[in-house]
């Protein structure tokens, strides 16, 4: 390319005259020049260096084994940005290359971004998947069990698109006595996943809702997309009723059918499981009915066996009821003669202590235990009461409370 037939007067000014530009005349010539020649064109390169700042914009540099340049994708293009651009990640950029003003530097304005080898919405779709995943949004254990026998069902859904109406005709086929509510949402393109997720929210705050089914029918990725958003899997995560995602066909996918509490394969088996079949469950109890009344039957019979059993045996336990009442008779009199034995010894035992404590108060020895004695005579030993009965040498013996004494009289006071 020549330049110097694109850019008059920079190198041949006119004889005795200088044309001189300004740094900004200069670089404005060259951005010119630069977007014309380098517009509409793919890239391929390594993502490094991402920026988010406050503005929305994203910055990166796009590098290969042998240069780099800069780039940025303006909020604009940023908002429809599906996967998350992560540093190493190789990808296919689309736009123009412009220059910088005020670093003097070019860069390239992304339009387009894709990541090479794999699509946009697959990766996005993937990224999301291993991110909840780790945060437990799919874990079995916190998945809400489906009602057996609801009495309101809430579809959320598109209320024009055939899977509406194939889930109702199932679900009035097998239990007609069930209240359906529909709740019309956008179910592809710009701002469905907001409505989606805002109805899911809603149902949760009216009373009297048993389960929810939501999903639509088939579709290509794009169009199946509001079901693989975030928002969409958190309101499913949240909700206290129970929900089932009912998206496309078997071999489709979503981040619902992942988060929802039940997955139907397609929305027409939605129907089927979130009611029985009315008939089936008629047969289900009229053969429970069946099972009680033969085994209530058994019992009265085994019932009926015992009794005659006893009355067979009546006679002979009346004798020995008989017998055993006359033995307990003779052991309710055997322990009251107990008792007023007990009691009349107790009786004895109290008198003859009385007895013994009257005797003991009266006996010689307290007398002499209180410091008095008794003298008698040292010969026949008879209670000496009077001085008329000694005389001089005569010999006498005197017990005391502790033993005893002999002693002669040498002298009589009268």
């Amino acid at each position: 390319m020549d330049f110097t037939k694109r850019i008059p007067l920079l190198l041949n000014p006119a004889e005795g005259q200088k044309r001189v530009l300004t740094i900004s005349e200069l670089t404005k010539r060259v951005r010119t020049i630069i977007e014309q020649a380098f517009s509409h064109i793919w890239v391929v390169g390594e993502i490094s260096n991402v920026r988010r700042p406050l503005s929305g914009h994203i910055y990166l540099t796009l590098k290969d084994t042998g240069a780099q340049l800069q780039a940025v994708i303006f909020k604009s293009a940023a908002h429809s940005i599906k996967f998350e651009l992560k540093d190493g990640m190789e990808v296919l950029v689309f736009g123009f290359l412009t220059v910088y003003d005020a670093r003097g530097q070019y860069q390239f304005i992304i339009e387009h971004i894709e990541p090479k080898g794999i699509g946009a919405l697959q990766l996005a779709f993937l990224q999301l998947k291993e991110r909840l995943e780790k945060e437990g949004l799919f874990d079995p254990a916190r998945k809400k069990p489906l009602p057996p026998f609801p009495g309101k069902i809430a579809i959320v859904t598109s209320p024009t698109g055939a899977a509406v109406r194939d889930i109702i005709t199932v679900i009035n086929k097998r239990f007609a006595r069930v209240e359906i509510l529909v709740y019309p949402v956008k179910v592809q393109g710009d701002g469905a996943a907001q409505e989606i997720a805002e109805a899911i929210r809603h149902l949760n705050t009216m009373p009297g809702i048993d389960v929810m089914i939501v999903g639509r029918g088939g579709g290509s990725l794009e169009d199946l997309w509001a079901f693989n958003e975030e928002v969409v899997a958190r309101s499913i995560y949240d909700s206290k009723i129970p929900v089932i995602s009912a998206v496309g066909h078997e071999i489709d996918v979503t981040i619902s059918d992942l988060v929802a509490d039940k997955r139907a394969l397609t929305p027409t088996e939605s129907g089927e499981l979130v009611v029985p079949r009315h008939d089936q469950l008629i047969d289900s109890l009229v053969k429970i009915k069946t099972r009680l009344i033969q085994v209530l039957y058994n019992k009265i019979l085994l019932a009926k066996s015992r009794l005659l059993r006893i009355r067979d045996n009546l006679s002979r336990k009346k004798t020995i009821d008989k017998i055993l009442r006359l033995q307990q008779r003779l052991d309710d009199a055997g322990q009251r003669l107990v008792t007023i034995s007990k009691h009349k010894v107790e009786l004895e035992r109290e008198r003859l202590s009385g007895l013994a404590n009257r005797l003991d108060s009266v006996s010689p020895l307290r007398v002499l235990s209180r410091g008095y004695s008794i003298t008698t005579s040292g010969d026949d030993n008879k209670p000496i009461r009077s001085v008329e009965e000694l005389t001089v040498g005569m010999k006498i013996k005197t017990r005391l409370f502790h033993g005893k004494i002999v002693s002669s009289i040498i002298e009589i006071l009268k």
